[in-house]
């Protein structure tokens, strides 16, 4: 299960600056197709889109990290077993 778990430490780090590019692609994409009249509307969707989502994909990266680390190969399974 640990080697599981490793393996989807790279995946999650690789797949997070994938995400992030291809969000900025899409967004680049839909903003430049806007029609003039509405590209104000666009622009400021696709900045709130970005401003979410790239805290989670920076979430999903140190989370890969970690889980590509090893820290998560012995959970605790009570409170005495934190300290």
């Amino acid at each position: 299960m640990n080697s599981v778990k490793k393996l989807l430490g790279y995946v999650w780090m690789l797949l997070a600056p994938a995400l992030i590019c291809f969000l900025l692609y899409e967004a680049f994409e839909k903003i430049s197709a806007a029609a003039a009249i509405h590209k104000a509307n666009v622009t400021l969707q696709w900045v709130i889109i970005l401003l979410v989502f790239t805290p989670i994909c920076i979430g999903f990266f140190i989370f890969g990290k970690y889980a590509s680390d090893n820290e998560y190969d012995h959970l605790p399974e009570s409170s005495q077993e934190i300290e």
